[in-house]
């Protein structure tokens, strides 16, 4: 394939949810400006597209996952993944977003010139005629590629793993064909898949066990909103999608509050609800974290589905550590043998900053680990730059929308003003700030890996990453884009998409 030049005035790197997001405020709010999606998969969707493990589901309602745009009218609020990659197909038909998706394209490296304002994006690109390098421009690039890397999950390396006799299955790889039936199947892990995943294999299995080093808070809920369903019955879904909207974001929102400000009144609600669902000896030993709500993320059960499977004998959880893998499962420290015909290993993703491309500015490589975060979204001394980074303690689109809004913010200032540029810089007032990580309070091993890679975070406002909705909502949509924080310089000049 031939090398050749594509401009335009923003690329979207990301076709996922960020990505669809992204293309629609585009479209909608800033009509003069050409932009093109670049999407390294052959579809998309993102997560919803990558991940095929059995189960796969939404662990946020669907009422704050899905856009404030687009309203989410299905009776079940937690969604299964091929539901909302549904959602999402329909979302960039209804709004002609798919029409400016570019698939087979992984960027790979973004460098500014500052003399012409504008990135050059270099593009591996693999099709029906070939592969090679396709070059792109824009002045504007808008990083919708998530938070983790697409090209494996976290994979701990465990003793004697390849004496195993069996299958070792990582979610983010799972195979089409994996044959399940009537085995004894190991999940290591405790998080979100692992919950997931055991509920979801437990009828065909002939036994199948949860092994986690540590318990974590599970939560359980109907996987249906009565008052959403209710609502829609008697307004246009509109109307009732907003108001459900705001009904799920207050409650969040004070849920995670009160984990901070008293957490061991909610510790102690949420085993209360516990004993609704299991045994106190299954509570006491694998469902009573050492840690307090929401140091990690809390790990959704729609309908009490994984208790519902513990309590039918065909699942179970051992909470210990491991020693080795032998050729028949697993030897635990405690000298128990989990027998097994396939293990899982739901140990994580592996987090990376801005889409495991690299970035460079006149020359000079950007290393975002000694950058500033600007509102969680842009990066001191970074140009034309914004990525986005959902909510750990809420939905993801809840962040990305207003993310989203504010890049349109900035992109009609500098059409008002005829500049090209913007770049957030340090005050002389900033210079001293302590430094705090890019996520505070968030103990997670997936979380704690990535920090030092993450850009830092002030004590001041822009300086922020506040993971809280209510204060995201003043510094995005209230705060004035000309801050003298957010520099605009240059001479704007549109360009012509091909």
């Amino acid at each position: 394939m031939t090398e050749h030049t594509n401009r335009f005035d923003v690329l979207i790197i990301g076709a996922g949810i960020s990505g669809i997001g992204a293309g629609y405020h585009l479209k909608t709010f800033c009509p003069d400006r050409s932009f093109a999606i670049l999407e390294g998969r052959d579809d998309l969707g993102g997560t919803w597209d990558l991940f095929r493990y059995p189960g796969i589901r939404s662990d946020s309602d669907m009422h704050t996952l899905g856009y404030g745009f687009k309203p989410w009218t299905a009776q079940k609020s937690i969604a299964d993944g091929p539901a909302i990659l549904d959602y999402l197909k329909e979302t960039a038909t209804e709004f002609g977003i798919d029409q400016h998706i570019r698939f087979r394209h992984q960027v790979v490296s973004a460098d500014w010139t500052s003399e012409d304002a504008t990135w050059t994006v270099r593009v591996h690109h693999s099709g029906p005629v070939g592969e090679g390098e396709v070059i792109y421009q824009a002045n504007f690039v808008f990083m919708c590629s998530g938070y983790y890397s697409y090209k494996g999950g976290h994979r701990p390396d465990f003793p004697g793993e390849e004496s195993f006799d069996g299958q070792i299955v990582h979610p983010q790889e799972w195979p089409t064909d994996l044959e399940y039936l009537g085995k004894k199947v190991v999940v290591i892990g405790s998080g979100a898949t692992a919950v997931t995943l055991v509920p979801a294999m437990a009828e065909q299995t002939e036994h199948i066990t949860m092994l986690q080093r540590s318990p974590t808070y599970v939560v359980s809920r109907p996987d249906t909103d009565a008052v959403a369903n209710g609502l829609r019955k008697i307004l246009p879904d509109s109307l009732a999608y907003r108001i459900t909207r705001w009904k799920n974001v207050r409650m969040t929102g004070l849920v995670y509050k009160r984990s901070r400000a008293e957490p061991d009144k909610v510790k102690s609600h949420l085993l209360d609800l516990l004993a609704k669902e299991l045994p106190s000896d299954i509570i006491d030993d694998h469902f009573t974290p050492s840690y307090n709500p929401w140091d990690q993320r809390l790990c959704l059960v729609p309908n009490g589905d994984l208790f519902k499977a513990i309590a039918s004998g065909k699942a179970s959880v051992v909470t210990d550590q491991i020693e080795r893998f032998t050729p028949s499962g697993i030897r635990l420290v405690s000298g128990q043998e989990l027998q097994a015909d396939i293990i899982v290993t739901a140990t994580g993703l592996e987090l990376v900053t801005l889409g495991e491309m690299t970035f460079s500015v006149d020359g000079v490589e950007v290393d975002f680990s000694k950058t500033w975060t600007y509102k969680g979204m842009a990066y001191s001394d970074v140009p034309n730059l914004v990525s986005t980074f959902g909510y750990i303690n809420a939905s993801w689109t809840l962040r990305a929308d207003l993310t989203c809004e504010y890049v349109c913010r900035i992109l009609n200032h500098m059409s008002k003003t005829g500049t090209s540029q913007c770049v957030p810089r340090l005050r002389p007032q900033d210079t001293n700030m302590p430094q705090r990580p890019w996520i505070e309070g968030f103990s997670s091993g997936y979380m704690q890996r990535a920090m030092p890679l993450l850009p830092k975070q002030g004590d001041r406002d822009p300086w922020l990453n506040t993971q809280d909705y209510a204060a995201d909502r003043k510094l995005f949509s209230k705060a004035d884009v000309d801050d003298g924080v957010m520099q605009f310089s240059g001479t704007r000049s549109l360009a012509v998409q091909p």
